[in-house]
């Protein structure tokens, strides 16, 4: 399937930017990036005539710093947001989009909006916070956002457009997931409906990693190390109990990839249940049975499984949160209930703690890895904006920072396939059966 890259510009840069950099290489100096330089999104091949050549020629955009910009600094209000659940690296995003707009642009007049797209709206009772670097100093060792997040309010887009008006910004950066970035290009198509000059320019934030097209969202390897220590800690009760069964439930409600890395960086997992991998509780090849023969060899099982995982065993709730997701049963405390049931009636004693760590992974602050990835994103960002390039993404493609149009970033959900290497070595490594389906 070809897919259409091409970056949506407010108009022709022409400014020389502040940024003092090269354009000829092999002068020890950094380069600009230009926007015909571009990677390969596809890095698949085949051979044809003996030679190796790409599967697809579809080509994405590099991120960097432009010899023209189109925004003069001086002239900038630009403003951030961050929408949706907290995660890892908000305040890490915020603070690089900062220091680059005042740093290397010269950019003086920069806004907070508080708890993302509801403080534009009309009626919004939080003022926008002004930003410098002294502000961000520090806020990288915290987690969570120094803006507050909250969902919802996406979907007034002709009352957001007003804001931006009458506030003069000319510039939004929105950290945001599938919803946020669906409402900052709506956002973006009113703003050429009206033929203003404001970019909005997207940072991909989804704890999930469920975002197609990109390598990884931000936050997710925190994410991944702070559900560790609660499958550590599962073994350690589940080995030192009789029958012990340790349970722990971690984010994923369409996509099970932080459960599946976790389970190959703690290799104490037994079972990893996936939102991709539907199982049965019952019968002979169900869950149940499985974990049943597991305690009778071994003694002890450890059950790591996705917030998503197995909803068509448990009645839907008919609820929506403000984003428009339907809100999930507990699986963890269906599966706990459950295990205690089937292993009551079969005369088995047992010893379950179920664990449950997502609030404390949401609120974690950023890791080293995270923490250098959401710098360089934060500043890629910004480059773009003054360029001005518009209802895009900054993200990362086959370990090179490019520019993504929104509306292809948004357009399919990332899934772990179970028929990929991930999921495979995930089996290998907890030596679960390949399907606890019984058909």
């Amino acid at each position: 399937m070809q897919y259409d890259f091409t970056i949506e510009s407010l108009g022709e840069a022409k400014l020389n930017s502040p940024i003092r950099m090269s354009s000829r290489q092999g002068d020890g100096i950094t380069d600009y990036v230009s926007d015909e330089n571009k990677i390969l999104y596809d890095i698949d091949t085949k051979i044809v005539d003996g030679k190796t050549v790409p599967v697809h020629s579809d080509a994405v955009e590099l991120a960097g710093p432009r010899k023209k910009i189109y925004f003069n600094p001086s002239h900038v209000h630009a403003a951030i947001c961050t929408c949706g659940g907290i995660c890892p690296g908000l305040n890490n995003v915020i603070r690089a989009v900062v220091r680059c707009f005042w740093y290397r642009y010269g950019v003086r007049r920069i806004s907070g909006i508080q708890y993302g797209y509801l403080g534009l709206l009309e009626n919004s009772p939080w003022p926008l916070i002004p930003l410098d670097p002294d502000v961000v100093d520090d806020i990288q060792e915290k987690g969570g956002t120094i803006l507050g997040s909250a969902r919802g309010g996406g979907k007034q887009v002709e009352e957001i457009v007003d804001s931006l008006e009458r506030m003069n910004i000319n510039i939004l950066i929105s950290i945001g997931g599938d919803g946020t970035l669906r409402g900052a290009y709506d956002i973006g198509q009113e703003i050429e409906k009206r033929g203003l000059k404001i970019a909005v320019v997207g940072v991909p934030k989804t704890i999930d990693n469920d975002l197609s097209f990109i390598d990884s969202s931000f936050g997710f390897d925190t994410a991944v190390t702070s559900a560790v220590p609660s499958v550590r800690g599962a073994h350690v009760e589940a080995k030192n109990s009789i029958n012990g069964i340790g349970l722990v439930k971690v984010m994923g409600r369409e996509s099970g990839f932080i459960a599946a890395h976790t389970s190959l960086a703690q290799s104490d997992v037994n079972f990893c249940l996936i939102p991709e991998s539907p199982f049965d509780l019952e019968g002979p090849n169900g869950l149940l049975e499985n974990l049943k023969r597991r305690i009778l060899s071994r003694g002890h099982a450890v059950i790591l499984v996705a917030e998503g995982a197995g909803q068509d065993l448990v009645p839907p709730t008919g609820e929506t949160d403000a984003s428009g997701n339907k809100k999930y049963q507990d699986i963890g405390l269906f599966l706990k209930s459950e295990i205690s049931r089937y292993f009551a009636d079969q005369g088995i004693p047992t010893s379950i703690k179920y664990i449950d760590p997502s609030y404390i992974i949401r609120s974690a602050p950023a890791n080293s890895y995270d923490s250098i990835y959401c710098a360089r994103l934060g500043a890629h960002a910004v480059h773009a904006a003054m360029a001005g390039k518009t209802k895009c993404i900054a993200s990362r493609v086959n370990n090179q920072f490019v520019y993504l149009p929104i509306k292809v970033a948004v357009s399919k959900r990332s899934h772990v396939d179970v028929e990929g290497s991930l999921w495979r070595d995930v089996i290998e490594n907890t030596r679960q059966p390949v399907s606890m389906k019984n058909d």
